[in-house]
């Protein structure tokens, strides 16, 4: 402990010694100072509070000869064992160690180790750049707005200039940025959909209004924005089909709301070529949503957002009031990452990973359970009787894995099943994982 919250009073009656002493003993007992804590030496408490190297040694002196405390040779002066009286009031006891289930969510990457060579060197380039003088551009480093909109070009086949990306603390950043500068009013989203989107429409004090995720949108009369999926909708799996695409956007402009399009893992597919963004058809209407959390790491806590250009002067106007800008670090390493090609080969091996390992997940379930939607990405889910799918999750926790209902995506939709995730996790702990999942149906 490097000092005391002890504070003495040099107009008090009576000499300092005694009253640090008894301050000293009160700490014990109140259970502030515990069994073996180590205190400060008596000339850096001395210093600390601006008083004689005496008083302090007679203090200690004091307390050692009660048996308060024991000096300890070469080590410095202790709690002792016995010095906490029975009525202390006692620290809080330690929790019991919780046993740590292997996930298989659907947001987990997985990274080959193999690539871990560059995201180190993205980071040493990270430790010796100059950081910038005070708050940096609030819509992000203007070379990662290029290299993003280069990315999203290449990729996603939207044509952006870098001054329409806006970098944010992931998805659900992004999206709580847009939604502070649209008009009053409720959100639709899809049901069942991604929970972090609803609990994020829940927090700025809007109204949530279920969309059903397998029927088309046509009608989106009395709300100001429609979050989707469209490329691969969270969690059934489900591609928009083009002329349900046609459908939202008409409905959208019919009712002048902002189609909210979350584009979270368009990488991984592996069945068919990816799907055009939505935002390609109308730029006006569509807000692009990005992260890295499904190719790099969660943990980065990075994405981007391509508004509407009618919002995007007041969302960068905000941004620059609030300062909540990305990282500068993390930005910074994202550059790099994209720069080197890091990016590309931890997606390029990714999809090879997953596209061998939904074939296996679909083999252990096939005859139990009913597929969402086509194998894409990295998870799947499957409908199944609720019960059937609580004995499944059971089983596979007591396996020592963690694995989701769909009735836990639901709001008003009664569809129930597992959601199974395959991206965080090794070859074997896959197998363990499903062969405890079917074990029981």
């Amino acid at each position: 402990m490097s000092t005391l919250p002890v504070v003495l009073d040099r107009t008090a009656p009576g000499p300092l010694g005694v009253q640090l002493s008894g301050a000293i003993r009160e700490l014990v007992v109140a259970g502030t100072l515990a069994r073996g804590d180590r205190l400060p030496s008596s000339r850096a408490l001395a210093a600390d509070l601006a008083v004689s190297r005496s008083v302090t040694e007679h203090a200690y002196e004091q307390l050692l000869a009660e048996g308060w405390l024991e000096a300890r040779r070469g080590s410095g002066t202790y709690v002792a064992a016995g010095g906490a009286t029975a009525s202390a009031s006692p620290r809080r006891p330690a929790r019991a160690p919780v046993r740590d289930l292997v996930r298989l969510d659907a947001g987990t990457p997985w990274i080959d180790p193999r690539h871990a060579a560059g995201w180190r060197r993205a980071w040493r380039e990270v430790s010796t750049a100059r950081p910038p003088r005070g708050y940096d551009d609030p819509r992000g480093l203007p070379e990662l707005r290029v290299a993003l909109a280069d990315r999203i070009g290449r990729t996603r086949g939207l044509s952006l200039d870098p001054d329409e990306v806006v970098v944010t603390n992931g998805t659900t950043d992004g999206l709580r940025h847009l939604l502070s500068v649209l008009p009053p009013g409720p959100v639709a989203l899809e049901d069942p959909g991604y929970r972090a989107a609803v609990e994020t429409v829940r927090g700025v004090a809007r109204e949530v209004r279920d969309l059903p995720a397998l029927a088309a949108v046509t009608d989106l009369t009395g709300v100001v924005a429609a979050y989707v999926t469209p490329a691969h909708q969270h969690p059934l799996g489900r591609v928009l089909p083009a002329a349900d695409r046609v459908a939202l956007l008409d409905a959208a402009r019919a009712a002048g709301a902002v189609v909210v399009e979350d584009d979270y893992d368009s990488e991984f597919r592996y069945d068919v070529a990816p799907v055009p963004a939505l935002a390609s058809l109308d730029r006006d209407r569509v807000a692009y949503l990005g992260t890295a959390a499904k190719s790099v790491a969660p943990s980065l806590r990075l994405g981007w957002l391509v508004p509407p250009p009618a919002y995007l002067d007041a969302i960068n106007a905000r941004r620059a009031i609030t300062h909540e800008g990305a990282p500068w670090p993390v930005q910074r390493a994202f550059l790099a990452l994209l720069r080197d090609g890091y990016v590309d080969k931890v997606v390029r091996t990714a999809r090879r990973v997953y596209a061998d390992r939904a074939p296996r997940v679909a083999a252990a379930l096939t005859p139990y359970a009913e597929l969402a939607g086509p194998l894409a990405g990295m998870y799947s889910t499957w409908l199944l009787p609720q019960a059937d799918a609580v004995r499944a999750r059971e089983a596979a926790r007591r396996a020592g894995f963690e694995v989701n209902l769909l009735s836990d995506y639901c709001r008003s939709a009664r569809l129930t099943g597992l959601v199974v995730g395959f991206g965080g996790v090794t070859d074997d702990e896959l197998d363990r994982a499903l062969a405890a999942v079917t074990s029981v149906l």
